[in-house]
This record gives C-alpha cells, sequence and structure tokens, in this order.
C-alpha cells in the first residue's frame, strides 16, 4: 500500500473508492496508527485551518450573553461553508497578557466588540493574517462590520421626547478597559474607548439637546458588566441621582431586563410610572415587547465569516453598515402627570 494511497484515504477519500478506503482505515487501526500529525500538517500546508474569534470578556460570555450568541452562530455557519474550525480566544479587557492571540494557531482574526486601546488587538493585527473587525474599534485598512449606533439610539431619545418626557437617566455599558462603575461625566463619555457605548450616548445627547433638554441634567450611570444585576445596580444609582425620573435608558437589553427588576422592587409600574428602552433586540426583549432597537446579530456573524474567508482578498478595507429597526413596545408610554 503506496504512501500516496494512505495520504489520500486521510485528506483526500473522494480519490478513493469506498471499500480501499476501509481497507487502508483497518490497517491503521490494526497498527496502532492515529493518523497524519496536524502539526506537521499545518507547518506543510502554512494553514491552521481555523479562524481565531476574540471575544472582550471571559470566553462563557459568548455562550449566555444572547447578542453575542446570535453573532457567534452567524459566524460558525459560515465557518461550516468553508470547512474551517473556530477558536475562541479570550481577550479580558482588565488583562494585558496577549500570549492566547500571539501564539494561536489560526488563519485569520475576527474581533468582537474591542476597545480602541486593547492589547489583544493590537496584537492581532500585528500578525500576518487577515482580520475583520465587528462593531468597533475603527482601524485603517481592516475590514469591519457593524451598525450606525449614533442613528440607531438618537430613534431612542426622539421617541421618549416625543412621548412628553424630560427627565431622564442613562444606564450605559463599559466605557473603558478598566473597572469603573459610576456616574460619569461628559469627558469620560467622549472620550469612551468603546466607540459603540461612545456613539450611542452622543445620539442620545443629540437628540436632547435638538429638544432643548440639557445634557448636563440627564444622570448616566456606567456598569462594567453587562448583566441583569448591572441593569438593576445601575437603576437604582440613577434614580438615588434623580429619584423623579420618568424614563430610564439602558443601552442593552440585558441591562434594561435589569433595570426593570429594580423597578418592580421598588413597585414602580413600567411605564405607567417609569418607562424604559434597551437595545439590541434579543429575543427576550422581543418577547416582553420591551421598546428597544434590533440589529441583526445573526447577519453580522455570517458578515464577518464572509470578509474574513473570502478568498478574493481586496487591496482596499471593506465597510459593511448593516440596517437596525426601532421597534416600540409596551415598556414605554406618556410620563404620569
Amino acid at each position: 500500500m503506496s504512501r500516496t494511497t494512505v495520504s489520500n484515504a486521510y485528506n483526500r477519500p473522494d480519490q478513493l473508492s469506498p471499500q480501499l478506503r476501509n481497507r487502508v482505515m483497518e490497517a491503521a487501526r490494526t497498527l496502532g496508527y492515529p493518523g497524519p500529525d496536524p502539526v506537521a500538517r499545518s507547518l506543510r500546508t502554512r494553514r491552521a485551518g481555523a479562524v481565531g474569534l476574540l471575544l472582550t470578556d471571559q470566553l462563557s460570555y459568548a455562550f449566555r450573553d444572547p447578542a453575542a450568541l446570535a453573532f457567534l452562530e452567524g459566524l460558525t455557519l459560515e465557518c461550516d461553508i468553508a470547512k474551517t474550525g473556530l477558536l475562541l480566544v479570550p481577550a479580558k479587557p482588565e488583562s494585558e497578557d496577549i500570549l492566547a492571540v500571539s501564539s494561536a494557531s489560526v488563519d485569520g482574526f475576527v474581533a468582537y466588540a474591542m476597545p480602541d486601546d486593547d492589547p489583544h488587538l493590537m496584537a492581532a493585527l500585528a500578525r500576518p493574517v487577515p482580520a475583520v473587525v465587528c462593531d468597533q474599534p475603527d482601524v485603517e485598512g481592516v475590514d469591519s462590520v457593524g451598525i450606525d449606533d449614533h442613528a440607531a439610539m438618537r430613534q431612542i431619545g426622539e421617541h421618549l421626547l416625543d412621548l412628553g418626557h424630560r427627565r431622564i437617566g442613562v444606564v450605559c455599558m463599559r466605557l473603558g478597559r478598566a473597572v469603573m462603575d459610576g456616574p460619569v461625566d461628559i469627558t469620560r463619555q467622549e472620550g469612551a474607548r468603546y466607540h459603540v457605548q461612545r456613539n450611542r450616548l452622543a445620539g442620545l445627547r443629540e437628540a436632547f439637546t435638538r429638544a432643548g433638554v440639557a445634557w448636563d441634567r440627564i444622570p448616566v450611570v456606567e456598569r462594567f458588566d453587562n448583566s441583569v444585576a448591572a441593569g438593576a445596580s445601575g437603576a437604582a444609582e440613577v434614580l438615588s441621582l434623580d429619584p423623579g425620573i420618568t424614563a430610564l435608558v439602558a443601552t442593552s437589553d440585558v441591562l434594561a431586563f435589569g433595570a426593570m427588576q429594580e423597578l418592580e422592587r421598588r413597585l414602580q409600574r413600567v411605564p405607567q410610572d417609569v418607562s424604559v428602552t434597551g437595545f439590541d433586540g434579543v429575543a427576550e426583549a422581543r418577547n416582553r415587547e420591551l421598546t428597544t432597537v434590533v440589529q441583526p446579530f445573526l447577519e453580522k456573524g455570517h458578515q464577518a465569516g464572509k470578509l474574513l474567508l473570502d478568498p478574493a482578498r481586496r487591496p482596499q478595507a471593506r465597510k459593511v453598515i448593516l440596517d437596525t429597526e426601532f421597534l416600540p413596545g409596551r415598556t414605554t408610554a406618556a410620563p404620569p402627570v
């Protein structure tokens, strides 16, 4: 039995008849041969057979957060089509250790919602492999997929203003790599390293300023974690800064769920006493009829995968901006008289 026949049995089974391939595999089992060494194969082909997904959090976040989970599904579907694997690479925002990135055996990287000063992202972009950024940050010369966060959040602000709200509070997701839970002033908002949050706050600020509502009168509270517990504590802090607010804006649906939980604990009704809005349009938000902005996370994953795995690489970076949908629900109404 020739070396070529054995190689074809593992690497190009379509080149052999089923009977011959079965004979080769049976002989390999008898001899205890496990098959070609994947490390040696990658050295020969110069391909790892996998793409790396950089996550700006613990790996469990990808399977816990509904938005990240939908994005991951879209990306893996493209990997399935390309017959390539997916390697999750943790890039915790408070960590400076880039070894996992620099040593990852991958053919390219997808960076999911990274801050613009993240060392893991810089390490990935320094590798001689293609990369795609999803959501943030904007990197010159690098393909990207995202939405218009500024315009989408401005719609939320305009909706609340049209209903008559003027005393409004905001709970936003993390603005930087360091843990800083608490009220944030305009300097931190405008200098946020996470430009998605920076743009969403700017969209709200534009809507309110146009309506004559002073932005410096709006309490904005930051939470490092995107969790229900963080949303609840953030809402409590906003209410401590202005107990008379009539609307709470959360920059994610998950934070909005926590805000609603805190209002329920205080026996305040939604929306009769306080209106609540979210952002993302995850399945639970639609089921609970939360007023939110729906963004296409599944399509984001598809587009990121297509850009990265496209064999026809282009000299200029490609930028894909996907549409969003403002979805008014049952959690917003006119403020109480």
